[in-house]
């Protein structure tokens, strides 16, 4: 079992193995730490730290560094949270007051992210299968194309162009939009899509025409779309400056951002404390992939529903202040989405 001192001794591994990116030996540990004892104490307390599969050595130096299983102890016992400078905080500010939309706060989001971690930053949307339809549109460009346009009550946009069986007039435009309308407005994304495709399914549709039918099946991709988890990503150039922090290759991880699936399953199953935070650090991702990498993690609140955003990178990463850049932003994007809610 490992003594308080031992677990103080981890931490030092762990900061310093984050900071010089070299292996700790017990006279750095002595030298830039006050723990009042020899250097052969601390080499007893490594010992005891490397039985526990804490703490390995990479080759035959006398340096350590943290295994998987001791940023794990790390992270759950003796990670403190470093604040947010004065600066950082105005910077998170600043940079994502005044967005135009949902898209668009969620781009500036990651950028902040990956700004203030180095890291890879990841946000995801939120699930709108509960949001409610709060305008549809149609709108005919010319010819057979119109483009259909639906918004929710969250504030998400989306428009898609439908390709027509005719030309309509601007009167069956109309009639189409307000058919449209009056079949989704104030309906959620989940009972609008069962709404359409019931009409999709008798046939011929009562009352409706080709063009209706067309613009139906628009609507009915378009919902669709609104129910599916997605993720915005940014910084993955710095899993190529940081090559040299992962044993194997990146390609894994350059796959899972360009794919997303995994992403997302990886970040649905991560559990979070009572802070909405959570990590997957090194061999607990293997079921992904992804045993090279870590991710962290922290919830953020969207009309009455959760969603995620965090940071992918290797596990030699800067713990505490991630984390706490991970809760800042989180925070910060919560409240602005409730500072929408409100204004609408």
């Amino acid at each position: 079992m490992v003594s308080e001192r031992g677990l103080q001794v981890l931490r030092a591994i762990v900061q310093d193995y984050v900071d010089t990116r070299e292996p700790v030996g017990s006279k750095a540990i002595v030298d830039r730490h006050q723990f009042g004892v020899s250097a052969a104490t601390i080499r007893n307390d490594m010992a005891l730290l490397e039985d526990e599969e804490l703490i390995a050595a990479p080759h035959t130096s006398s340096g350590r560094v943290p295994t998987d299983k001791g940023y794990r102890v790390f992270v759950d016992h003796l990670a403190e949270l470093r604040p947010l400078s004065g600066a950082q905080r105005s910077a998170i500010g600043a940079f994502l007051a005044d967005t135009g939309d949902l898209d668009d706060l969620l781009v500036r989001t990651v950028r902040t992210l990956t700004r203030l971690t180095g890291q890879v930053a990841i946000v995801q949307y939120p699930s709108f299968a509960r949001a409610n339809v709060s305008h549809v549109e149609v709108v005919h460009l010319g010819g057979t194309r119109a483009v259909v346009i639906v918004v929710t009550d969250t504030g998400r946009v989306s428009q898609r162009v439908a390709f027509l069986a005719s030309e309509p007039s601007a009167e069956e435009t109309a009639q189409v939009k307000d058919a449209m309308a009056a079949l989704l407005t104030g309906e959620s994304v989940r009972d609008g899509a069962v709404a359409i495709a019931r009409l999709l399914d008798a046939d011929p549709i009562p009352g409706r025409d080709d063009n209706t039918r067309i613009v139906l099946r628009t609507l009915a991709e378009e919902l669709e779309e609104f129910r599916h988890d997605r993720l915005v990503m940014a910084g993955s150039a710095t899993l190529a400056r940081r090559e040299s922090d992962f044993r194997g290759s990146i390609y894994p991880l350059l796959e899972a951002i360009e794919e997303q699936v995994t992403l997302l399953r990886l970040m649905g199953e991560m559990v979070a404390d009572e802070q909405g935070l959570a990590t997957s650090i090194g061999r607990e991702n293997e079921p992904f992939g992804l045993a090279e990498a870590s991710v962290v993690a922290g919830d953020y609140d969207v009309t009455g529903s959760r969603a995620r955003l965090g940071v992918l990178g290797p596990t030699r990463m800067d713990y505490p202040s991630n984390l706490a850049a991970v809760r800042a932003v989180a925070h910060y994007l919560t409240r602005l989405l409730e500072e929408d809610e409100k204004a609408r």
